[in-house]
């Protein structure tokens, strides 16, 4: 459990912006995440919050995401994330809950959004609040809760979200336990078919895929080689790959060809951008720069905004 426990951490933090796109569609008109205001993990936060040496029950371990990400309004906000990894549920998780937001909020003064993800292999529903009353006082608390357990694999690999290929890992081991080297094989093979068909940034594949490698091992480590030949054989190689070297061959020829159509773009643009500047008319840009006079229209709309 502390190893998964790790991995969930690793690949929370590389690929957060994909979790907050996979829990909410509209993120991007959320949060800013191309203005180079950067995800920041508040880690050593934490720790101040739940000294891990203390006998303190909520110590950090059990915390493992506090995120400060920005809206595209240019606000800080806070991010929980609460990755319940333990294989039986706590009937007390509710409360802890609560717990976190209610340190986090009285040392920040923000808005947080909790989010917990369970991967118990349990169907079972699982509440989502926290509530208390007495002599006319009461208190409820809502949050996120995502279960694994409950998720539709055929949604799932519809998706072209790292974070979904996260959660297929996750779900293909629970719907399937007890799981031998046979089974494995067969849960990898179809994963990297998933991951061959993507087209999503070379370090989102070392992250997903280092979790695919790490969480989904074999007993046997000969069947390591017995992968890579059966990924040479559907991919028509010749010689034997490990699954990310392959991967990120594709990506780089893919990503090259996008390299040259890109550079040619922002080249056009540079020089469609400075003939108007000059205050040549769009007819005499588009016939100079051999481009539509469409493409001048765009250019000199985009620069009045």
């Amino acid at each position: 459990m502390q190893r998964n426990d790790c991995l969930w951490k690793g690949v929370l933090e590389h690929i957060f912006d994909d979790f907050l796109r996979f829990m909410h569609p509209d993120a991007d008109e959320i949060f800013d995440f191309k203005r180079r205001r950067p995800i920041i993990f508040l880690d050593k936060e934490l720790e101040q919050l739940f000294p891990p040496e203390t006998d303190d029950e909520f110590a950090v371990t059990v915390v493992d995401k506090l995120a400060q990400v920005y809206t595209r309004d240019g606000k800080k906000e806070w991010v929980l994330i609460h990755c319940e990894v333990q294989g039986k549920y706590d009937p007390d998780f509710p409360r802890r809950m609560f717990s976190y937001f209610s340190r986090i909020f009285d040392k920040y003064g923000k808005r947080i959004s909790a989010y917990a993800i369970l991967t118990e292999p349990f169907l079972k529903e699982r509440p989502s609040s926290y509530t208390t009353e007495f002599l006319g006082t009461k208190l409820e608390y809502h949050y996120n809760i995502y279960k694994i357990s409950q998720q539709s694999k055929a949604e799932l690999l519809q998706s072209n979200n790292p974070f979904a290929m996260v959660i297929l890992t996750v779900l293909s081991v629970l719907r399937n336990k007890p799981l031998d080297d046979d089974a494995l094989m067969e849960i990898k093979m179809e994963l990297a078919k998933r991951f061959l068909a993507m087209s999503i940034p070379k370090k989102k594949i070392r992250t997903i895929m280092n979790f695919l490698k790490s969480y989904i091992h074999f007993e046997n480590k000969e069947n390591n080689h017995t992968f890579d030949q059966n990924l040479k054989q559907i991919t028509g190689r010749t010689e034997a790959m490990g699954l990310e070297e392959l991967i990120l061959t594709q990506r780089e020829k893919l990503g090259e060809k996008r390299g040259i159509e890109q550079g040619i773009e922002r080249k056009n643009r540079e020089v469609v951008t400075h003939m108007i500047s000059k205050n040549l008319t769009d007819e005499m840009i588009a016939d100079f720069a051999n481009v539509s006079l469409d493409y001048v229209h765009k250019i000199r709309a985009s620069l009045k905004q």
